[in-house]
């Protein structure tokens, strides 16, 4: 049996791939931090380095 630990933030545009113990779930799909997780509301990126997810 394989377990998943890591997978790419859920947010179409982003670039990150998040821990799932350290991912911010929503609606049981894993961002990599608030802005993704609520869809950019202000248009901020994740602000991980080399990733310009909007």
């Amino acid at each position: 049996m394989t377990t998943i630990a890591q997978m790419k933030c859920a947010c179409p545009n982003c670039l990150c791939i998040v821990d799932l113990k350290d991912a911010i779930m929503v609606q049981d799909q894993p961002y990599c931090s608030d802005a993704c997780a609520q869809g950019h509301p202000q248009g901020q990126g994740c602000g991980h380095s080399g990733c310009g997810c909007q």
